[in-house]
């Protein structure tokens, strides 16, 4: 197994840095799939008899084991390179399928949750952070389009799998024909088999195209001052360790914690929240469920899209500022989604776009931000670890929007004033967010890693 090794990823001198984001996308676009569960929600609650929050366990079940593989595993990621990483991940990932699929045609909810929620998740977590410290050392000089890029996949993800999984569940279910129509649970078992296959054989493609950049290589024309020089950004570097010690590492975890319980809320119900905003006096929906899993798509293209230009234009407004946007004008718009966003559905869709931008963006600043607080040593490492915010807001999101739903009545009767009570707090948590967001200072010189003195620098050797 030594061709996994990080020795065997080194590129050679000459080696296109742009070849690299495409090996990025490869995993996270498969990993992204956690954002299409709400496709077949509706079809696992028929299925097992149970409840909105029972079903939605399965997607917390995951992201927690992301968010705590990730901080696990970040030191052991950024030891021995992206590609052992995605690897393991890919193992992970498609078993987690095969598990569910498995729990799915035997009726045993508990299988899918050791499924695709713990196996799943594992290879969520370690396939996540694989590919950002990478990018993030080939595009120094860009930091935030480097983690835009990296993780605009996981956002995109859903923009794939949502249409295909409603035209395979189409596909394996003979009633898919009929009004009013619910997949059954025969078909989103056969879903399952056949992403294990597909994604399997996608992030192997990733894995063995990924490559880290040798000691010392640096863009042409590229000069670290100037990047140092930027308010908020060191040319120092804090250990994993130490990093976990600092005031500012918790802030940033409120902030990325408060952003995501907002916007995850929402994703993890996107298709039946629709239906329900526009629900008519007879119980029947002015969106369709076609409808439904298109408006899944759209915003896969927002959470997509929110990554990679929010987190790009970062690196010219600096990361706490724009932090102060994704949380204080994604404020203003929760409450219009909450007290107007059902009066038409152009403008509910148009506020949840751009908040699911704002969500989406704050995965892909993040990483820059924490490279330009803590710098590039264990920068992988580090993300990691703040990666349980997500694991917290993986529960908390959920959580709140089902456990108010539950209170509120039937799933497939429910009304725009169902949701008011959850959108609220996303509210408050959004404010709170902002305030820590304000705190974040530099890191304190005591943090930092000693700098090697001249005399103790080696030369590096000619290149022949």
């Amino acid at each position: 197994m030594s061709w996994l090794d990080r020795e065997r990823t080194i590129a050679p001198p000459g080696f296109n840095r742009w070849l690299i984001p495409p090996a990025a996308l490869a995993v996270h676009l498969c990993i992204g799939q956690a954002y299409a569960t709400s496709v077949y929600k509706t079809a696992l609650v028929a299925h097992f008899g149970v409840s909105l929050t029972q079903i939605g366990l399965i997607f917390s079940i995951a992201i927690v084991m992301l968010g705590l593989s990730a901080a696990v595993m970040g030191t052991w990621v950024d030891t021995n390179g992206p590609r052992k990483a995605m690897f393991v991940s890919a193992l992970f990932w498609s078993g987690g399928f095969l598990v569910g699929s498995l729990g799915i045609f035997s009726g045993q909810l508990w299988l899918v949750y050791l499924g695709y929620g713990f196996i799943g998740g594992i290879g969520l977590g370690i396939g996540y952070i694989s590919p950002v410290s990478t990018l993030i050392k080939w595009f120094p000089d860009r930091p935030g389009l480097a983690t835009g890029m990296a993780i605009m996949g996981f956002g995109g993800g859903a923009l794939i799998a949502s249409p295909v999984s409603t035209a395979l569940l189409g596909l394996y279910d003979p009633n898919s024909g009929a009004e009013g129509w619910v997949a059954s649970g025969d078909a989103v078992g056969k879903l399952f088999l056949t992403l294990a296959v597909v994604y399997l054989a996608y992030m192997m493609f990733g894995a063995f195209t990924i490559r880290v950049p040798a000691a010392g290589w640096k863009p042409a024309g590229f000069d670290p001052a100037t990047i140092a020089a930027k308010p908020l950004v060191t040319s120092n570097n804090v250990s994993a360790a130490n990093a976990i010690r600092t005031r500012q590492f918790w802030l940033v975890w409120v902030v990325l914690f408060c952003n995501v319980t907002a916007g995850i809320g929402i994703l993890e119900q996107a298709a039946p929240m629709i239906q329900d905003f526009f629900r008519q006096p007879d119980g029947s929906s002015l969106v369709s469920a076609v409808v439904a899993g298109g408006f899944v798509g759209l915003l896969s293209i927002a959470n997509m899209g929110g990554r990679f230009a929010w987190s790009a234009t970062s690196d010219k407004t600096g990361r706490r500022n724009i932090y102060m946007v994704y949380l204080g004008v994604g404020t203003v718009l929760y409450l219009l989604l909450a007290l107007v966003g059902s009066s038409t559905t152009a403008l509910y869709v148009l506020l949840a776009f751009v908040i699911i931008s704002f969500y989406g963006g704050g995965f892909a600043t993040v990483p820059a931000y924490l490279r330009d607080l803590f710098g590039t040593f264990q920068v992988g490492a580090i993300h990691g670890r703040l990666l349980t915010a997500w694991s917290a807001a993986g529960i908390a999101g959920p959580l709140i929007v089902n456990g108010f739903l539950d209170a509120q009545g039937t799933p497939g009767e429910l009304t725009a004033q169902a949701y008011q009570p959850a959108l609220l707090t996303m509210v408050g948590l959004l404010v709170i967010g902002f305030i820590a967001n304000l705190f974040v200072r530099p890191v304190h010189s005591t943090f930092h890693e000693p700098v090697a003195t001249p005399a103790t620098v080696r030369e590096p050797a000619l290149e022949s």
